[in-house]
């Protein structure tokens, strides 16, 4: 039984009993129990004590001339199912894999992330979506967040960003994380297929492209494979 629902069906009911009644207040029917004035008060507004003996509840709804089933009972607050109402027929937590969402922001921060223990929280991906993007185990992505507007449009200033840091090389065009010297940059980067070097460019058209660079002089944290956007 969620009996946290039913007190709070008591308190509720108690509250709008003494609101509407022409003789009755807080003070009155505290006394009416024995307690000090302000006894029922807090019971209503801020649930202490979280719920009333037997007798005193049975001396109010005698008081009030009430119904045995005035205030309800526990029994009208099942507990919820654990697996929710709203999760598919077919949910399995072993279908999911859990992601580490970093206190990191990509283009305004120090240091690999991968290596930072701040974890701020953790997001549930379906494996079968992760397997079509990456073979990666869960140890090598990460979540971390957007800062600045140099992938504007594609990417905005606090977008979430899931990293595969398995891809530390660039084999494929694609927007990357980079660490330049103390910076974790944002960056679409990519392959010249004749000379094998890289151009390093934002989205947005005001920021500066770097040209002819060299792959293996790049410090790549990982490819980006998803973005989330809060509305």
């Amino acid at each position: 039984m969620d009996y946290n629902r039913y007190y709070r069906q008591i308190r509720e009911k108690l509250d709008h009993l003494i609101r509407t009644s022409a003789s009755e207040d807080y003070a009155s029917v505290s006394a009416l129990i024995g307690k000090n004035h302000a006894y029922i008060q807090q019971y209503i507004k801020r649930g202490v004590p979280k719920c009333l003996n037997d007798r005193d509840l049975a001396r109010i709804m005698d008081h009030f001339s009430l119904e045995s089933d005035y205030f309800g009972s526990p029994a009208d607050f099942p507990t919820p199912s654990p697996s929710g109402a709203a999760l598919p027929g077919d949910f399995s937590p072993d279908d999911y894999v859990l992601v580490n969402v970093y206190d990191i922001h990509a283009a305004a921060g120090a240091g690999a992330f991968a290596d930072n223990n701040d974890i701020h929280n953790r997001l549930a991906f379906r494996k079968s979506w992760i397997r079509t993007s990456s073979n990666a185990p869960a140890e090598d992505l990460a979540v971390i967040t957007v800062s600045g507007d140099s992938m504007s449009p594609t990417l905005q200033d606090g977008d979430h960003i899931l990293v595969d840091m398995s891809e530390r090389h660039i084999r494929n065009d694609g927007i990357y994380v980079l660490r330049n010297d103390d910076m974790l940059l944002v960056k679409r980067i990519s392959i010249n297929p004749i000379t094998r070097l890289c151009t390093i460019k934002s989205d947005n058209p005001l920021y500066e492209a770097w040209n002819d660079c060299e792959p293996d002089a790049l410090d790549i944290l990982g490819r980006i494979i998803w973005m989330g956007r809060k509305i």
